[in-house]
């Protein structure tokens, strides 16, 4: 594909030319004594005081940016990907499916991919902070600085689950370090800039507003509290940062909501408060340490609030409590709605989930809760979370749940993969989650849903890894309908499930 930028030197000549003979022309005019057409009325006077607020600005844009930019580098990585044929494709409806016989097993393939992303520099002695997707599978990690230098990176620490990660290169002299800002002082409307190198175009930078905060249930990581940004934010901006108007760094540049892989003015990225928290862990610890309750919460719907004989439709149902775990010991039970904790009002699933990984082990914490429609109090000793919990945002392929307690019940699903995508001829621009498997006699094959159906949305909210999938259809109540966007041989169409 062509890069999507004109060439405009031919029209430079043309423009030149064009003056050259209309000068010659006027010359020869005026020598011949014939009067030349009248003078156009003088050009509106600019008043400095008119222009003085956008002069101001532009100078802070231009202060910003040149302050900052010396800190923000490019990254480059070469991943060395062994793929495997997914066991789906041992299934009788694929052999079918694709008219080929599966009669052995294929070899391991392996291939070299080479990616392109951001990251700033946060120490003097060269540790970098960028988005772990940047450096997720990589075998060679490559800095370049903003004078062009270049150094081979070692990674030093990752977290999945919050999609961030810490990198060092060993530097001739100091660094120049992004100066720390907070999230907590960032509001709706704070005009910010979006530094990177998009489509590996380095230096580059964006400048935009904050448009909301506190964005969660996207589906990109499993702790999320985004701030969302119209600056412009595309391919190769991962790990950059978001600063304010005094050259603080307030976020990591991490995802865009895109129909078509580019810009659309919707932008996410991490709250720096986040970012710290988790470079402290990995920094002194080696990983990040995580509070952790040992339950399964599901937003209240009103079907569920109706069930649960509840006043409204806030809380945070407790679907399932883990054996052994605090919550367990504490004498949590499955069907409590938590209400608050430690005092303060719960917003949703995610909020509590948040907030209840940034408390120490060992602390207690005190829920409130609705049990039975009646209220009480309940002490937990908050735990660890478990290691293999912690890596779940991995890049592991993941098999959804056998069945739900509600219409989604007997739908089978996997991650899209390259192998996938080639037997079933899904384009990439396809994201969602393949069919593998319906149950016989459940609602989803009387409304005619098949093995090999891509999900693409959950009433309406994208559902691109099966972990998103997982989330959305655990958020439908028992009697809930839902609509399903479903991609069959390359078309869309709307499946609607009632129980």
């Amino acid at each position: 594909m062509k890069t999507p930028i004109r060439k405009i030197l031919s029209t430079g000549i043309i423009g030149l030319a064009g003056i050259v003979a209309g000068i010659t022309l006027g010359a020869q005019l005026n020598l011949s004594g014939k009067a030349l057409a009248d003078p156009s009325p003088d050009p509106p006077v600019i008043h400095k005081r008119d222009i003085e607020p956008g002069l101001a600005l532009q100078k802070a844009f231009v202060t910003v940016s040149n302050a900052v930019i010396p800190s923000v580098v490019n990254i480059s990585t070469t991943s060395l990907i062994t793929t495997h044929r997914n066991p789906i494709f041992n299934d009788p409806f694929f052999r079918q499916f694709f008219g080929t016989p599966f009669n052995h097993e294929a070899p391991p393939q392996k291939h070299v991919e080479r990616s392109l992303g951001s990251g700033f520099i946060i120490s003097k002695d060269g540790y970098i902070v960028t988005n772990y997707h940047v450096i997720k599978h990589a075998t060679k990690v490559t800095v370049v600085l903003s004078d062009k230098s270049s150094y081979r990176a070692t990674v030093v620490g990752k977290d999945p689950m919050t999609d961030v990660a810490v990198i060092r290169i060993h530097p001739k002299n100091d660094l120049p370090v992004i100066q720390w800002g907070s999230s907590r002082d960032v509001s709706v409307g704070t005009i910010v800039l979006a530094m990177g190198s998009p489509f590996g175009l380095t230096q580059s930078v964006t400048m935009g507003i904050v448009s909301a905060l506190k964005r969660s249930n996207m589906g990109i990581e499993q702790y999320e509290n985004f701030i969302q940004t119209d600056a412009a934010i595309n391919p190769g901006n991962s790990g950059g940062p978001l600063v304010n108007l005094r050259g603080e760094v307030i976020g990591m540049n991490t995802a865009i909501y895109t129909t078509n892989g580019g810009y659309e003015g919707i932008g996410f990225a991490i709250p720096v408060d986040m970012v710290r928290r988790v470079l402290k862990d990995l920094m002194t610890k080696g990983k990040v340490v995580r509070g952790w309750l040992g339950v399964s919460i599901q937003n209240v719907t009103p079907v569920i609030a109706k069930q649960f004989r509840l006043p409204g439709h806030t809380g945070i149902l407790v679907s399932d409590v883990l054996p052994n775990s605090p919550a367990r010991k504490a004498g949590m039970k499955r069907g409590d709605v938590i209400l608050a904790l430690n005092g303060q009002k719960v917003v949703d699933a995610n909020d509590l989930r948040l907030r209840v990984s940034q408390i120490s082990p060992g602390t207690d914490a005190e829920l409130s809760i609705i049990r039975n429609g009646h209220r009480r109090n309940i002490t937990v000793r908050v735990g660890e979370l478990p290691a293999k919990l912690s890596m779940m945002g991995g890049a592991e392929p993941e098999k959804s749940p056998s069945h739900f307690d509600n219409v989604l019940n007997g739908i089978m699903v996997m991650d899209l993969n390259r192998d996938i995508r080639g037997q079933l001829n899904i384009p990439d621009t396809t994201r969602g989650v393949v069919i593998s498997s319906i149950a016989p006699g459940s609602l989803a094959e009387a409304s005619g849903l098949k093995r090999g159906d891509v999900i693409e949305e959950i009433n309406r909210h994208p559902v691109p890894s099966v972990r998103a999938y997982i989330r959305a259809a655990r958020h439908i109540g028992k009697n809930e309908n839902v609509l399903l966007t479903v991609v069959r041989d390359g078309h869309h169409s709307y499946v609607s499930l009632s129980p």
